[in-house]
């Protein structure tokens, strides 16, 4: 994989210039459509917890053990999902995914307890799980192919597509049951991958140590030294420690708002949007900035952007002040797991991509529980301060790592 700081120099059209074949122009806009309906179709269904929560008559600690269904089907899934990928290829098993994905969502509304609710979210958090590191995969292999980093791009659609699902999913909650809201959004699923799947089918990227192979074709696979392992597990860590931050926003930036700082409920709802906001402007312009900046640089200014600025939002005195340190905390963490994920790709190939998601995924879900605990033990603001520090690591590790970065 060449340095990928250094490709602009290489290309004809210079930063930011589309020098792509048809064929992987076209399917790198495929793979932002999945990416895109990934984000919306999980968006849509996280819009809509409360009415499932109605209807099936959870508490809230039932329900909470029930959607644990999600993150295990997903962490499973995931590094099932690395093998599938070198078998298959990851072009087919998004494909696949893209279909399973949007019948998985209208189950949940079709449940009418928390048990039941919690056995059809083993099969949504599967689908979801398996779509995240079968496209990543795939998303790898286009990068070398194109020989520009424009991974950032790819999870720019993700985050944009979320806000769409999440937005839609406000419009017509009053107006739809969660059933008719789910059951519409399956459709668009499969109607998405009707159209974009068979980009993805025709086109075979070059051939790379970890695309599949058949039976008669011969030849050892090449093997991951023990140095390769541990540079696929220091990136995972580091997509960990951002993904960290986000799942602890998500759930506590807006009683942060509400409760220290006594911010308007209208107001303190905002902080999770516009950090949202600010993460996707940062992704959109993450290929520019990795060809500018490359890597390491991209990474460790990352960290320490997002450091100070979660420093402010958790310990500034007014609520107008901690909005803007989550904006900043947006822009700092947006292109760091991109990168995290994309390196381990570049150097284990699927079974990368799902050690570092996995391992990402898992700081999502540690996140909101750990930033509990401690706001019990000492306070919120307090708590808070963890995606700092964590954000801060994620700085530390990306330089450490810089060798393998291609700094």
């Amino acid at each position: 994989m060449p340095q990928l700081n250094k490709l602009r120099t290489a290309l004809p059209g210079g930063p930011g210039g589309d020098t792509a074949p048809p064929s992987s122009a076209r399917l790198r806009t495929a793979l932002t459509v999945f990416f895109a309906l990934d984000g919306f179709l999980f968006a849509g269904w996280v819009v809509r917890i409360p009415a499932i929560k109605q209807q099936t008559g959870a508490s809230a600690s039932t329900l909470g053990l029930a959607l644990l269904g999600v993150s295990t089907g997903a962490v499973i899934t995931m590094m099932l999902t690395g093998r599938l990928c070198r078998r298959y290829g990851s072009h087919a098993v998004t494909a696949a995914c893209g279909v399973l994905l949007p019948l998985s969502i209208a189950l949940p509304a079709q449940t009418h307890s928390a048990l039941s609710l919690g056995l059809v979210l083993l099969v949504f958090g599967a689908a979801y799980g398996g779509m995240n590191v079968a496209m990543n995969s795939a998303a790898v292999d286009l990068v070398a192919e194109l020989r520009r980093p424009v991974m950032p791009s790819f999870h720019a659609a993700f985050s944009l597509g979320g806000m769409v699902g999440a937005g839609l999913g406000g419009l017509v909650a009053g107006g739809l049951s969660a059933s008719a809201h789910l059951f519409l959004l399956a459709g668009i699923g499969l109607l998405v991958t009707a159209f974009a799947g068979p980009a993805l089918l025709r086109h075979r990227p070059a051939r790379t140590a970890y695309e599949p192979r058949t039976p008669r074709q011969q030849g050892p696979r090449r093997k991951l030294d023990p140095r390769a392992r541990r540079i696929v597990l220091l990136f995972g860590v580091i997509a960990l420690c951002t993904a960290y931050g986000e799942g602890a926003l998500a759930d506590w930036g807006a009683l942060h708002l509400e409760q220290d700082l006594g911010a308007h409920p209208g107001l303190a709802a905002a902080g999770y949007a516009l950090f949202a906001l600010t993460m996707t402007i940062g992704r959109l312009t993450g290929t520019l900035l990795l060809e500018r900046l490359g890597q390491t640089r991209t990474l460790v200014l990352g960290g320490l952007v997002a450091a100070a600025g979660m420093l402010l939002g958790s310990l500034a005195p007014t609520a107008w002040l901690a909005l803007a340190g989550f904006a900043v905390t947006g822009l700092g963490l947006a292109n760091i797991f991109p990168v995290a994920v994309g390196r381990a790709g570049e150097l284990a190939g699927p079974s990368g991509v799902a050690a570092a998601s996995t391992l990402g995924y898992g700081g999502m879900l540690l996140g909101p529980p750990a930033i509990g605990f401690l706001a019990d033990w000492f306070s919120l603001p307090v708590a808070l301060t963890t995606v700092a520090l964590l954000a801060a690591g994620a700085a530390v590790l990306g330089y450490g790592a810089r060798n393998a970065a291609h700094a």
